[in-house]
């Protein structure tokens, strides 16, 4: 299984449940990445996009306390354990690969069950309220990719790839 995010200088993903930044290149890197693939989610990364619709071209499971939440063109999973068979099944139907999309507790919780880290790093740090792991410190992940770097305007960032080493 693996994840994908985007995070800055102090692993912040997020504030009052929206990102910080709009980074165009990021953005296509993600949709190039989950595209045809199985991606799993919390309900309020599912509300914070588009009219709170699900990602096109993907099936979406969103994993949420809430089973009653119906949302069309979205997979309901009320528990990390149901949401990762359910992924794997719906992976083995349409032959793609399952990414861990977000937010916080969701990533927090998946972690475990994931091999490689997709993770943007912009060399910026926001005012967040929300955070990823810093993978940086955790001696189960290792840095085994990264791009040249990048730039959006002023701001600069790096495609990273981690993998789990234990």
């Amino acid at each position: 299984m693996n994840l994908i995010v985007a995070v800055d200088k102090n692993w912040a993903i997020g504030k009052d449940n929206r990102m910080m930044w709009s980074i165009p290149a990021d953005m296509k890197f993600f949709r190039d990445m989950t595209r045809g693939n199985v991606v799993i989610m919390g309900r309020k990364t599912l509300e914070s996009f588009p009219q709170g619709q699900p990602l096109k071209n993907r099936v979406n499971i969103v994993l949420t306390r809430k089973k009653d939440d119906k949302v069309k063109g979205v997979l309901v999973a009320g528990s990390v354990e149901e949401a990762v068979k359910m992924a794997g099944e719906e992976a083995e139907k349409c032959g793609g690969e399952i990414f861990v999309i977000g937010g916080e507790s969701i990533y927090r919780a998946m972690l475990r069950y994931c091999d490689t880290a997709y993770i943007t790093k912009i060399g910026h740090a926001y005012d967040a309220d929300t955070y990823f792991p810093d993978l940086d410190a955790d001696e189960d992940w290792e840095m085994t990719k990264i791009s040249e770097e990048q730039t959006c305007f002023d701001l600069e960032y790096y495609f990273t790839v981690y993998e789990r080493v234990r």
